[in-house]
């Protein structure tokens, strides 16, 4: 059983701000156990999608900077280039995203690497021997880095249920043919309920999608899975087979994070954000209101244990009315599969603990 730390989301009982909760929990979880003098670290965050805004804020990553600084490391801010259309598909376009977001030297006091290098293509093959793969594909850099912090954002997800450092490790430290192999899923159709308005086509980053006469149509040939088509559309006519296709997708991203953090037994650490929970991942070029209020910020040592705290948090709080939540927003009831109903959260923590990422059995310690 790993502890779990967890300052609350308030400032009017301690007088504490959000820089010194978080000094308090880097402190109380360990951190400077976890990374050592002189250590290239990696802190691997999303920079957001341009037009999203409920990512991690760039000075709440500055005080985990200075952290990871006192204790005599070098961090370096990461993440890698997506498979869809938007502001971080190379690195290019990735950084001055990130820039245009705060995540800049002067804020920070920190570089910006992206680790799978200008196109997606600089990799590590990292041997994991899982239910799918032998080996995976992690972001170069992330495995030349000495250790790692993982700063994440927990929220909904359209076909993971949720995403949290577990979803940080597995399909934010993959390269791009990496984040390939994970997105096996094929949408389809529900041509009574599409209005062929055109969404899907304008999203789709393989151009996949055509309007065929008075139909839309799906190349599933070449589709790469990423689900943009899906996730754009607004009147949810696009859909993918959640008993099959969506366990996969679970199965391989958690193959992919204990790939990410293969070779760094005691040299990971991991922090949540539980803040603007909002329904869907931060890849979209929008943010719809969260689905609970704020309830404070977690770190631990283990990836499992933290995301399972945060999952219970969440679903333990009363939903906001107004939100994607269709019904039922009390306390104790469960939150991500009414949003995103087909998902199969748990199974992160399942095939998690299968592949000796961590345990979810956790003690929730506050700060």
């Amino acid at each position: 059983m790993e502890d779990v730390y967890i300052a609350r989301a308030g400032a009017l009982s301690a007088r504490r701000n959000t820089e010194s909760k978080i000094q308090a929990l880097c402190t109380a979880a360990g951190l400077e156990t976890m990374v050592s003098e002189g250590d290239l670290t990696a802190v691997k965050v999303h920079f957001g999608e341009r037009g999203n805004d409920a990512f991690v804020s760039a000075l709440h990553v500055a005080a985990i900077v200075r952290q990871i600084k006192n204790a005599g490391a070098k961090p370096f801010l990461t993440d890698t280039n997506t498979l869809y259309l938007g502001g971080r598909r190379n690195a290019i376009d990735h950084i001055e995203t990130a820039l245009s977001h705060g995540f800049c030297y002067p804020v920070t006091e920190c570089p910006v690497i992206i680790a799978d290098g200008l196109r997606g293509t600089n990799a590590k093959e990292v041997e994991v021997y899982g239910k799918h793969f032998d080996s995976v594909k992690i972001a170069a850099d992330i495995v030349a880095a000495d250790s790692m912090v993982v700063v994440s954002h927990f929220k909904g997800h359209e076909v993971a249920g949720f995403g949290g450092a577990l979803k940080n490790l597995g399909m934010g430290c993959a390269s791009g043919e990496g984040k390939r192999e994970q997105h096996t899923t094929r949408p389809f159709l529900k041509k009574d309920t599409c209005i062929t308005c055109g969404a899907c086509i304008n999203a789709c980053p393989e151009f996949c999608i055509s309007l065929g006469g008075k139909e839309i149509v799906i190349d599933l040939e070449h589709c790469i899975g990423c689900l943009m088509c899906m996730n754009t559309c607004p009147k949810h006519a696009i859909d993918i087979d959640w008993k099959d296709d969506g366990c996969v997708f679970v199965e391989r991203m958690i193959e992919y994070a204990a790939g990410a953090v293969a070779n760094k037994t005691g040299k990971a650490f991991y922090i949540n954000f539980l803040t603007n929970i909002t329904p869907h991942c931060d890849c979209t070029p929008w943010n719809d209101i969260p689905i609970v209020p704020d309830i404070g910020i977690l770190a631990s040592r283990d990836p499992v244990a933290l995301d399972k705290a945060c999952y219970d948090l969440v679903n333990n709080a009363e939903g906001i009315f107004g939100s994607l939540l269709p019904d039922h927003h009390h306390e104790g009831e469960e939150k991500f599969t009414r949003v995103w109903p087909g998902t199969q959260p748990e199974l992160q923590f399942t095939c998690a603990e299968e592949m000796g990422l961590g345990r979810a059995e956790y003690r929730l310690k506050e700060i």
